[in-house]
């Protein structure tokens, strides 16, 4: 690189003669284009992945990738120099990622010979840092791919970047005059351009630092002339991007990404499987201590109908397990009752509803509902209302086949005592976790075999042209 030229060059030409209020809408007319470049960023930065290890073991950049991911950096940028990062046209992009001589905007890369293997290890975090400052300021964001290729997706328009300032000061000028500012547009272009040049850095595209210069107006300096307009003697490659490849190799790509969702979720569920389980293959919640000054400690009444009661105790939940562990030494009794007939024999009775747990400071804190009343005229384990019941001291643990019905846990000292503590855990089976675990791992694998075959399909495609 000379003193004048950088490898990424950015043209772009003013349109006479604009209407003064179309851009009020563009907001909205570009919307298609937005809802497509979400999809080509995607499949930018899983591309741009291959390409970082790519690089890294055989020092060249794949020219199929580098054609793909340049024709997205143009295709954005003509959004972007239509909508809200220039407004210097009204002509509306085209779908393409290929060179359009014709339009008023356009950008190219050099494609790079070879590439340093060392510094792709650095040069889009650390080298980059300076810039992704400067471009954060102007752009208003945080970051080059968070601030610059998310613009595509229109997010500059509400910013507070120098761009979006100058350009909302052009739109103003353009509505009352009827004329775009020749020296806004210049310093507009020369902001644009130092941003584009960073993305194609950032993304791996050349080894050429970019420069700390703003080179305003049109035209880039060292750009040849193509239809009339200034651009980097591009190659064509970009031109076998045909739409089928382009949907191809975007449909791989999110399949891709679900498919490492489907495998990620399948392996932590089995590695969860086969190590979070306790002794009699039950998954627990953690012991979370129960107090209060009254007689019992009672759920919110739960509801199981029928449908929900035929899933849940094989397929699903499984056995469901609840333990407590009496905190003040005292023999301790849990039972499960229906809600009628837990409500019978608690009324008139001091007890405490569990309503909640509330986080406090990173600490869980149970929240009651206090019943005032006297003291129960039974003690529990001598009622027979319990769909099943454990007492006793130490850890108790209560089994339960889930069944039909409006239900209600109960929690009391096996005496029919005041001052119940405990602290109590809930858990289940899950006997559907193994079919799960094979489901999502089977599908993935399946799933991940037709993403590479479209993306592999679509890049051996275009080596071969």
């Amino acid at each position: 690189m000379n003193a004048t030229t950088y490898p990424v060059h950015v043209e772009a030409t003013l349109d006479a003669g604009m209407t003064r209020w179309l851009w009020l809408v563009k907001w909205l007319l570009v919307i298609p284009h937005y809802v497509i470049l979400v999809f080509l960023w995607l499949t930018f930065a899983l591309l741009s992945i291959a390409a970082f290890f790519a690089i890294l073991f055989t020092g060249r950049y794949p020219r199929v990738i580098f054609d793909f991911n340049v024709g997205v950096l143009r295709w954005s940028w003509r959004v972007a120099y239509y909508a809200y990062s220039a407004l210097g046209t009204d002509r509306y992009p085209p779908f393409s990622l290929a060179e359009v001589a014709d339009y008023p905007a356009h950008l190219d890369v050099e494609y790079p010979e070879h590439l340093s293997r060392g510094l792709v290890l650095v040069k889009w975090w650390l080298l980059a840092i300076p810039h992704y400052l400067v471009v954060a300021f102007f752009v208003g964001g945080s970051g080059i791919f968070a601030s610059y290729t998310f613009e595509q997706g229109g997010t500059w328009v509400a910013g507070t970047g120098l761009i979006g300032l100058l350009v909302v000061i052009a739109a103003v000028v353009l509505l009352f005059t009827g004329r775009y500012p020749q020296q806004i547009f210049d310093f507009v272009l020369g902001l644009n351009r130092w941003v584009l040049r960073v993305a194609a850095y950032a993304s791996l595209m050349t080894d050429d630092y970019p420069p700390f210069r703003l080179d305003m107006g049109g035209h880039d300096p060292g750009a040849a002339r193509v239809g009339g307009a200034a651009v980097a003697s591009p190659s064509g490659a970009a031109q076998t991007w045909t739409t089928g490849r382009v949907v191809s190799v975007v449909v791989g790509s999110v399949l891709f990404i679900v498919a490492g969702g489907l495998l990620t979720g399948g392996t932590t569920l089995a590695v969860a499987d086969q190590t979070l389980r306790d002794d009699r293959g039950f998954f627990m919640t953690p012991d979370r201590p129960l107090a209060t000054g009254g007689y019992a400690i009672v759920s919110e009444p739960f509801q199981l109908d029928a449908g929900a009661a035929s899933l849940a105790p094989s397929p699903f939940l499984g056995e469901i397990q609840l333990s407590v562990t009496s905190e003040t030494g005292a023999p301790v009794f849990l039972g499960i009752a229906s809600s009628a007939d837990a409500e019978a024999y608690l009324s008139g009775v001091q007890h405490a509803t569990l309503a909640g747990l509330e986080t406090v400071d990173g600490v869980e804190t149970p929240l009651y509902r206090e019943q005032s009343g006297g003291a129960p005229a039974t003690a529990p384990g001598d009622v027979d209302i319990w769909a099943t019941s454990v007492s006793g001291t130490g850890e108790q643990s209560l089994s339960w086949d889930v069944e039909a019905g409006d239900w209600t846990l109960v929690m009391m000292n096996a005496d029919g005592s005041r001052d119940v503590a405990g602290a109590a855990a809930v858990g289940a089976t899950f006997p559907a976790l193994a079919a799960l675990v094979a489901f999502l791992l089977v599908g993935g694998g399946l799933l991940l075999l037709v993403a590479l075959g479209l993306i592999i399909g679509a890049l051996v495609m275009g080596r071969k042209k």
